[in-house]
This record gives C-alpha cells, structure tokens and sequence, in this order.
C-alpha cells in the first residue's frame, strides 16, 4: 500500500508518495493535468491520495478514481498541522499531507457525487445571478434616491411597469443618471430571462430527484429550496444522528462549558450556509404556508419568549430534524393535529408518516 500527498495548485501539483513503511519514496512536481499525474503516481499501486479542500479537487478525484486510485478529501480549515508548520512550503506540505493520511490523521471532507455536483452548480448559479440582480436594482434604487424619489423595488424587476414609472420622473435625473439607469434596466431584464430559464430546469432536476421530491412535500418548500437541500446533504446516511445535521447546517449555537459553567454563544461561523440558508428561508415560508402547523405552532411559542430572529433559527433547527427524519425513513411530510412540547415527541408528531 502507497499513501500520496497532493498539494494542488492552478499551474501545478506538488506530489509526495510514502511507502507502507513510511518511508519517503518519491516527491516531486507535476503538471495540472490528468495525464501527467496518473503518469507519476502508476508505479504505485494499490494508492491513496489525499487532496485538501480547493477549487481544483473535482478534477483531481474524477482523474485519481479513474485510475483505480482511492481519493480523500482532506478539510482544510481542520488541517492545523500544516497551517501551524513553520517549515511551509509546497513540498512539505505534500509530504505532510502524505503522512497524515499515512497514521490516519486526516479530516475527510465530504466529496459530492458528479450528480449532485451538477445540481448544486444550477442552484448555486441561479442563486448569484439572484444576487447579481438585486446589486442591480440597488444602483438604480441609489441613483433615484439622490434625487428624492422614492419607488417599490419590485417595479423595477417588471419590464412594463417599470418603464412607465420610470418615464414619468426622467425629467428629475441628470443625463449621466438616465444612462446609468438604462444600463443597469438592460442588466436586469437579461438577468431576469436567463433566472426564468433556470428555473425551468430547476424544476425539471427537482421533479428527477427521490429527494427533493420527498422534500417538497414540507409545505413552504419548493423545487428550488428541496433541489439544494437534496443535494447538499446526500447521502444522508453521512449523517448517523439529527444533531449531526443540524451541527453541519451550523444551526446550533456555540456552547463553552468550563468549571460547571455553560455559555451558549452565537451561531458557528463553520459551517455550511447554504444550508443554513436553505432551512431558514423554508422556514419562513413555511409559515406562510401552514400556519397551523406544530412547526408554526412551536415558532409562535418560541417567538413570545425568544423574540422573532431566536425563534426563526430554533423552529430551522428543528425543520432540520424533520428533514433528517423524512430523508432516513423515506417517508413524507404530514403534519399531526397536536403539538408536543417535548423535543422528541415534537419530531415524531411533525413527521407522523404516509407512503411516499
């Protein structure tokens, strides 16, 4: 058995192979490419390579498993070793990668499937062209305030209304602010015909998917909410208990106990958003949906003691144990008349089943 380090760059990889002693048998630098590397590690068999967390690991895993080499993604915020090394440069970081996956010392990272990746570039780039938009808007919003005028955001994303709101007050604007604007109209009409046609696909990826299918059955939920949930935690046997899904979405508070005291601080900054994001957007329009559900019901209880924003993050964090019971158990979302206090009880009635 042969252990391998990659430190991975734009232009270049940095390679260290160990041997099952340990021992330091070749390093050396290759080309970014899939040929080259296969090439230097073939004398090595059976291989494990690991890779930490960057933008260039789809393409080093799609090429290591293509060639029969077993891949590990190492978490890179949780690789102290090599941050806190005095000695830091590409070779000994290769090497050390190398050794660690050698004592099995690494911190694996989930590696998404091509499936799932693909789903999440659609999400993902649906929700920057979003963002993309909304900066848009903003900038028109800006120029119209300098000079007193005042009109609802989502007049601007409609091309019609938005044209006749906007000839009327022309004559207030300066001829660079008239530019401006005309610019950033055309910037949001394309913008909004290239987010229509994603949506379309969104839909139609949301309709291939088992899981996003079980979880549009949450109401609240849509094709795009259940597309990024269902891809984002696949496989959801990743996750043995709740409470680890709700500490990977990053939707339980820090909690410091030392000498008998016990502190609970803000939400982790590690974790991953877009879930985080996902659950408590669902959540809201959860709400919206079945107000008379436990969920609501649980959030209105927590919202006269907690306040709104306390309780928007808690009834998420218990969205999460539902969506974690309906992945595991294949079952979907049907609501129970009663709400429970008790926490456990509570996920019980919020996931009281029916055949999918």
């Amino acid at each position: 058995m042969y252990y391998a380090g990659i430190d991975a760059h734009a232009q270049y990889l940095r390679v260290a192979v160990l041997s099952k002693d340990g021992m330091v048998v070749c390093e050396g630098t290759v080309a970014a490419e899939p040929a080259p590397l296969i090439e230097f590690l073939a004398p090595y068999r059976p291989l494990h390579a690991v890779v930490e967390t960057c933008p260039f690991w789809p393409w080093i895993r799609d090429a290591l498993e293509g060639a029969g080499i077993r891949f590990v993604l190492a978490h890179a915020r949780e690789l102290r070793a090599i941050a806190q090394n005095p000695q830091k440069n590409d070779a000994v970081d290769a090497q050390l990668l190398a050794r660690m996956l050698f004592a099995g010392l690494i911190p694996t990272a989930h590696a998404h499937a091509a499936v799932e990746m693909e789903r999440l570039r659609l999400v993902r780039h649906h929700a920057w062209l979003t963002r993309y938009r909304t900066m848009c808007a903003n900038r028109i919003h800006g120029q119209l305030h300098q000079s007193g005028i005042q009109l609802p955001r989502e007049v601007l994303l409609q091309r019609g209304r938005g044209r006749a709101a906007l000839r009327d007050v022309t004559s207030r604007l300066s001829v660079e602010q008239r530019r401006l604007i005309r610019t950033h109209l055309v910037l949001v009409r394309q913008i909004s015909r290239m987010l229509a046609a994603l949506r379309t696909l969104i839909c139609r990826a949301a309709a291939d998917s088992p899981d996003a299918r079980l979880l549009r059955t949450v109401p609240g939920i849509g094709p795009y909410w259940a597309l990024l949930l269902g891809a984002e935690i696949a496989p959801i046997e990743r996750f043995r208990t709740a409470d680890q899904l709700v500490s990977y979405a990053g939707l339980a508070p820090i909690t410091r106990s030392s000498g008998g005291h016990t502190r609970h601080g803000p939400l982790p900054h590690a974790a991953n958003r877009w879930v985080r994001g996902a659950l408590v957007a669902a959540t809201m329009s959860h709400l919206r949906h079945a107000p008379e559900s436990t969920l609501s019901a649980y959030y209105e209880r927590t919202k006269a003691r907690l306040g709104w924003k306390k309780a928007r993050v808690a009834t998420a964090r218990r969205l999460a144990r539902v969506v974690f019971a309906m992945l595991r158990s294949r079952r979907a979302w049907k609501d129970a008349p009663k709400a429970d206090r008790d926490s456990k009880r509570t996920l019980q009635a919020a996931t009281a089943i029916t055949s999918d």
